[in-house]
C-alpha cells in the first residue's frame, strides 16, 4: 500500500459562523473538524464508527494535543490531513496536518484512540479487528510537535461550575469532546483572546460525564501564558485534564 493511500486529505472552509469575534476559526470549530477527517479516514478504510458499531464497539478519544502557528480565518480555504501512525494493542496514535489554501501547515495535532465495548465501556484489542488490518495503514509522515504530556493540578478554589444541558450530549450519549473545550476557553477572559492566541491545546480524556452532571471547573497557572485545567464531575471523579499554552 502507498503513503498516498494511507493519509486522508480533507478540504473544509472558514465559515462566518465558526469564527470568533477576531475572525479567526474557534478551537471548537477545529477540533470537530479534526476529529470528523479521523472518521473520515477511518471509514473509506474500513475501519470507521458505522462498522465497528455493526459489531457492538466504538471509538473513543482519549488524548487529543493542538499546536498552531495560526489559524485559518473567515473565508478562508483551508485543508486537514490526517493518518495513523501506530497501532498497539489496546490503543492507537492518530496524527493532523492542518494546512493552509496553498498547502503550508497552519499547525500540528496528534491523538490518541480506543476501541471500546459498547456493552462493557472496556477497551478492546485492536490487532483483533479485522485481522489487524489496521496495522496496514501505519504510516511515517512527519508529526513535528510534541505527544501529549502530563498534566497535573494541585486543587485550589473552583474557578466556575455547570451543569451539563441538552447540547452537551453527542450520539453516544455522553458529554461531547469537543464541548470540554468551548467549556475551559470560556473561562478566560474576552482580552485574553484579544492580546493572546492559543498555540497548544492539550486534551486528556478520563471519564465519561452524562446529562445532568455537575462539571466543576480548576484551574493552576503554570508559566506566564501556561495553564493547566482539571473538570471534575459531581464533586469527585476527574473527567477531563487540559493545557492551555497562549503566545
Amino acid at each position: 500500500m502507498d503513503g498516498n493511500d494511507k493519509v486522508g486529505t480533507y478540504q473544509f472552509v472558514a465559515e462566518p459562523f465558526h469564527v470568533d469575534f477576531a475572525g479567526r476559526l474557534t478551537m471548537g470549530v477545529l477540533g470537530n473538524h479534526l476529529l470528523n477527517c479521523a472518521g473520515f479516514h477511518a471509514a473509506e478504510r474500513g475501519f470507521g464508527i458505522a462498522e465497528l458499531n455493526e459489531n457492538h464497539y466504538t471509538w473513543v478519544l482519549s488524548r487529543l494535543a493542538v499546536e498552531l502557528e495560526d489559524m485559518p480565518r473567515a473565508y478562508q480555504k483551508f485543508s486537514v490531513q490526517t493518518w495513523v501512525e501506530n497501532v498497539y494493542r489496546l490503543f492507537t496514535d492518530r496524527n493532523f496536518a492542518i494546512l493552509d489554501e496553498k498547502g503550508r501547515p497552519l499547525g500540528y495535532a496528534r491523538s490518541v484512540w480506543a476501541m471500546i465495548s459498547m456493552e462493557t465501556r472496556r477497551p478492546a484489542d485492536l490487532l483483533t479487528l479485522h485481522g489487524g488490518a489496521i496495522t496496514g495503514y501505519v504510516c511515517d509522515k512527519e508529526c513535528p510537535i510534541d505527544r501529549p504530556g502530563r498534566i497535573k493540578v494541585g486543587g485550589g478554589s473552583p474557578e466556575a461550575e455547570y451543569q451539563t444541558k441538552y447540547s452537551d450530549i453527542d450520539i453516544n450519549g455522553h458529554v461531547n469532546s469537543i464541548k470540554y473545550i468551548e467549556h475551559i476557553l470560556d473561562l478566560f477572559p474576552l482580552d485574553m483572546f484579544r492580546e493572546k492566541t492559543v498555540r497548544r491545546f492539550e486534551m486528556a480524556y478520563v471519564a465519561e460525564s452524562y446529562y445532568g452532571d455537575r462539571l466543576t471547573f480548576f484551574r493552576e497557572r503554570k508559566g506566564e501564558n501556561e495553564y493547566d485545567m482539571e473538570v471534575k464531575k459531581n464533586g469527585s471523579e476527574v473527567a477531563v485534564r487540559s493545557k492551555v499554552i497562549f503566545s
